[in-house]
């Protein structure tokens, strides 16, 4: 009885300590992306760099650009509705594409 005892008071243990470790990860990200949302202002679409928009035209026909936002590296983060869905992409001023971690990471300079 002592064993069976000892084995649940483990086994409880070990899945206990498994269950608190991913919550705090999880918490880490969504600091992360709350910090990285905040560097992002609204922009006009009208007062978009003539470069954005061409790239856009040119990568994503059919597409409107329904929002705008721009950060203090001139990087821009745009939601493109196409054909019913959202999308979001991220270029600079000269119209080049950008992933996720490159603003990340000039953000945080």
């Amino acid at each position: 009885m002592k064993k069976l005892i000892l084995t649940v008071a483990i086994v409880a243990s070990g899945v206990s300590t498994f269950a608190l470790s991913n919550p705090i990860l999880n918490d880490q990200a969504a600091v992360t992306m709350v910090m990285n949302q905040e560097a992002f202002k609204a922009v006009a679409i009208d007062q978009l760099p003539e470069a954005v928009t061409a790239a856009v035209e040119k990568d994503f026909p059919g597409a409107a650009i329904s929002q705008a936002h721009v950060n203090s590296s001139e990087q821009y983060k745009l939601t493109l509705s196409i054909e019913g869905s959202d999308s979001t992409v991220y270029a600079d001023k000269d119209g080049a594409w950008l992933s996720e971690a490159d603003i990340v990471s000039n953000t945080a300079e």
